[in-house]
């Protein structure tokens, strides 16, 4: 199936089947109400996206449980509530996190075999964040309070985003196409 039809218009813009259009984070606001639909992680719509849904949550603990097995520090769904809860990780955040451990799953699984999956759930939600909100005026992010939401200190967040940042080869940037094929398989 080609996916640029389907996905993208002559301007770049997104068209998904009844839902409004948009393109990759301009207007990321209705990727995050998709997802909130689609994923149930919250359907309040007056409360903030504090918390990831049980299903999601569900999710994350095994995919991560599977791709850094080591059995030190391994994540709870306890603690992805609690994290999720602390950071107010966003839809978005979510999204962009699982396909950068995709991404390390592919090119540097020797990584993941030497992180602890708690701590690949932080730092892959933190560096996510950092990417699509962090602006350096009014929305910053801040490792002590990530650190204060996972539990561990300011120092080893900073070598875990550190470590985290090598081993994906400071790719950070993602085509939105990778984005939809990791919600195609989350929705599914």
């Amino acid at each position: 199936m080609e996916l640029d039809g389907l996905l993208l218009d002559e301007e770049g813009a997104f068209s998904l089947g009844g839902f409004q259009e948009f393109t990759f984070l301009p207007r990321q606001q209705q990727l995050s109400e998709r997802l909130r639909k689609r994923l149930y992680y919250g359907w309040d719509t007056e409360c903030g996206l504090d918390t990831l849904s049980s299903p999601v949550a569900d999710i994350a603990v095994e995919l991560l449980q599977k791709v850094a097995p080591s059995p030190i520090r391994r994540l709870q769904k306890k603690y992805v509530a609690h994290v999720s809860r602390e950071a107010c990780i966003s839809p978005c955040s979510m999204m962009l996190a699982l396909v950068y451990i995709e991404r390390l799953r592919h090119r540097n699984p020797d990584y993941l075999q030497q992180i602890s999956s708690s701590d690949l759930f932080l730092i892959s939600m933190m560096v996510a964040s950092k990417y699509l909100y962090d602006e350096g005026e009014e929305e910053e992010v801040f490792n002590d309070e990530w650190g204060a939401a996972g539990k561990v200190d300011v120092q080893t967040v900073n070598t875990l985003e550190m470590n985290f940042l090598s081993a994906v080869d400071w790719s950070l940037y993602t085509d939105p196409r990778e984005l939809f094929e990791v919600l195609s398989w989350l929705e599914g």
